[in-house]
């Protein structure tokens, strides 16, 4: 049955290391005698959002580095924040303790406050911001520490915070909850104008999202779980109605405040999340009502998740306003130590490599409590289209563990892999790893693999492994120069050796290769280049526990330019015209030639489709032509050239 994710307790499940065929060559290298890379550069592309390499609370320092898009502040802290007094209730991440925010001159609050501090780095950084707005009702009533569940009015319980010994975590010492508590304790009542306050003051100080502000909701963090959370002021799970009413006051505010800013919800914790409510999830936990949910039963049967996207896009169809643009749901894989920072022993790292699969394979069933295939990705993608068409796919929260490890590093690399190739719109880590980490270079192979801004293309091609689980491969072009960028990942303990083949381009091309290893944890690594054949293939040799990266510029010639036809000539002076060329990326330019005699001069250079020559001599032919010129330095060949005599 569904349980709290792993960050709580430990789910059940166990990692099976899978055997493979290999031939050891007598280097020691292992080649699969089924395995191969393959990519197709003719089939169907689409792109890859440049949300999808986000954290959440990431240092500044690797912000900037990376050129981070986006960055989260979330988690359960920020489900009762207020920005006024710069105070959140930590929940029960912290005895349900009211702690004042760390801002410089609490005089002239709202300016300085966390939550402004935190936005400030992102517009150091440029980077685009996530920031959490409560629906829960409830935030911190002063800026002084209080507690939800205080041993002075409510007894003796299990565990007080060492530091403030009255704030208790609302356990009784025979082990039973207590209830029946006052919210008031910490807590004051909010609700849309509150929400319409804190956005004003953003605005303010940043503009609205439109001129360069805060540009991102969450509605919330996980509310089908504050029954567990912020059980002090929600102690019952919440409905599918209250969080349909709940989300639209609250959404509504936003798009009244800041009519461009995008909203993220319903932010579920997890799997049982795009099933089930909050309220069925206390209640079948108790009673094992899995099998037939009362609060879902009330609402024909359907599960939350979808229930959800209908009733917002039902408030779109009813005022006109799209409330909720990214259906948003997180993720912690569920296999046993797999989000732990320790990596554990070699089937806990196999079982975190596999447990990728639970964001894209319909045939991997989860080796969890879950016990089914997860297909994370398309699943949400399945509901949005049945439900509510046109709003985006988000993961503000996920973390397969380990990123101070090279098997973390890994698995984070897979999974940004995965998160382009599956066509997620937006994904921010949860607990970000540090500069030095591992798990930090797998961003990096992505977002700055050479130290000098050098990204992973934006446009995803078909890229396909014979064994996923062995040698991962991604591929996709970067449209600012053309260039093909392919990751692939050797997820074992061998080196692998593979053929690579590239249908639609690449014949005798080189391509340099950007290589982050065990071999040395601190940098990536420049590897030797390779060459393709004449036929765009070639062999090459993956190093164990790998991340390799590929970079071939891009070879494809622009077509020539339509007829270039010139207007009525001065007698120093002509403008010449054509239609465009094509290009497998795009044009950048054109060059304008000239021939006088038999002497040719490039006579200038443009990114329209019109040239003014000047300089000319009355009474001279000349010949033009022109060729156009893509963004990797590529040359087309010559329009059809056009004569022209100036006039004496």
């Amino acid at each position: 049955m569904p349980l709290p994710r792993t960050r709580r307790l430990a789910a059940l499940g166990a990692g099976l290391l899978v055997g493979v065929s290999t031939i050891t060559t007598a280097g020691g290298v292992a080649r699969a005698a089924d395995l191969s890379l393959a990519v197709d550069l003719t089939a169907a592309t689409h792109p890859i959002s440049a949300y999808v390499y986000g954290m959440n609370f990431a240092e500044e320092a690797l912000a900037k580095e990376l050129r981070l898009p986006v960055r989260r502040w979330g988690g359960n802290a920020t489900t009762r924040y207020n920005y006024l007094l710069d105070t959140t209730n930590r929940a029960s991440d912290w005895f349900f303790e009211n702690i004042p925010g760390n801002t410089p001159d609490p005089t002239k609050l709202p300016d300085g406050s966390e939550s402004d501090q935190f936005v400030d780095q992102d517009v150091r950084t440029g980077t685009d911001s996530i920031l959490t707005l409560p629906l829960i009702g409830w935030a911190p009533k002063a800026r002084e520490k209080a507690c939800g569940f205080s041993v002075a009015t409510y007894g003796p319980q299990q565990s007080t915070d060492q530091w403030a010994p009255d704030c208790g975590n609302g356990v009784r010492p025979d082990g039973t909850q207590i209830t029946g508590n006052d919210p008031h304790d910490t807590s004051v009542e909010i609700g849309p104008e509150y929400i319409k306050g804190w956005l004003g003051h953003l605005a303010g100080r940043y503009g609205d999202a439109a001129h360069g502000g805060v540009a991102f909701y969450n509605l919330d963090n996980e509310p089908d779980i504050w029954f567990s959370t912020h059980r002090d002021v929600a102690p019952v799970g919440a409905t599918y109605d209250e969080m349909r009413d709940r989300t639209y006051a609250i959404a509504g505010a936003v798009k009244a405040a800041d009519p461009a800013a995008k909203t993220l919800g319903p932010v579920g914790w997890g799997w049982s999340s795009l099933t089930l409510s909050g309220y069925d999830q206390q209640t079948c936990s108790k009673t094992g009502c899995w099998s037939n949910p009362p609060d879902r039963a009330a609402h024909g049967g359907v599960g939350f998740a979808e229930w959800y996207l209908a009733q917002m896009r039902a408030y779109e169809q009813a005022h006109g306003v799209r409330i909720l643009d990214y259906f948003d749901n997180h993720w912690y894989p569920q296999g046993s130590g797999v989000t732990s920072g320790d990596p554990g022993d070699a089937a806990t790292q196999a079982l975190r490599l596999r447990q990728t699969r639970t964001l894209w394979d319909p045939t991997y069933t989860d080796e969890s409590w879950i016990n089914q295939p997860v297909n994370l990705i398309p699943r949400m993608r399945q509901m949005v289209a049945a439900n509510y068409p046109g709003t985006k796919i988000a993961i503000t929260e996920y973390n397969f563990g380990a990123l101070g490890s090279l098997n973390g590093a890994l698995t984070q690399a897979d999974v940004l892999g995965i998160l382009g190739r599956e066509g997620a719109d937006l994904a921010t880590l949860w607990a970000p790893p540090s500069s030095a980490d591992p798990g930090a270079y797998a961003f990096r192979m992505y977002l700055n693999y050479d130290g000098n801004g050098g990204r992973f293309g934006d446009v995803s091609v078909s890229s396909t492994s014979t064994d996923q689980g062995r040698l991962a491969v991604y591929g996709a072009r970067r449209s600012s120069d053309g260039a093909l960028t392919l990751m692939v990942v050797n997820k074992t303990g061998t080196d692998l050796t593979a053929p690579l083949t590239v249908t639609g381009a690449l014949p005798g091309r080189t391509g340099q290769v950007y290589r982050y290893s065990g071999a040395d944890l601190a940098s990536i690594v420049r590897a030797p280049d390779v060459t393709f054949d004449q036929n765009g293939a070639l062999t090459s040799t993956f190093p164990a526990n790998s991340i390799s990266e590929l970079v071939v510029p891009d070879a494809v010639a622009p077509g020539a330019p339509g007829a270039a036809t010139a207007g009525r000539p001065s007698r120093t002076g002509v403008t010449l015209s054509w239609s465009p060329a094509s290009d497998n990326v795009g044009i950048a330019g054109y060059d304008v030639w000239q021939r006088y005699g038999d002497t040719v001069v490039k006579v200038g250079s443009t990114t329209s489709t019109r040239f003014a020559v000047t300089g000319l001599t009355p009474g001279r032919q000349y010949t033009f032509w022109v060729r156009g010129r893509d963004a990797a330095g590529n040359v087309g060949p010559p329009s059809r050239p056009v004569r022209v005599t100036t006039p004496r």
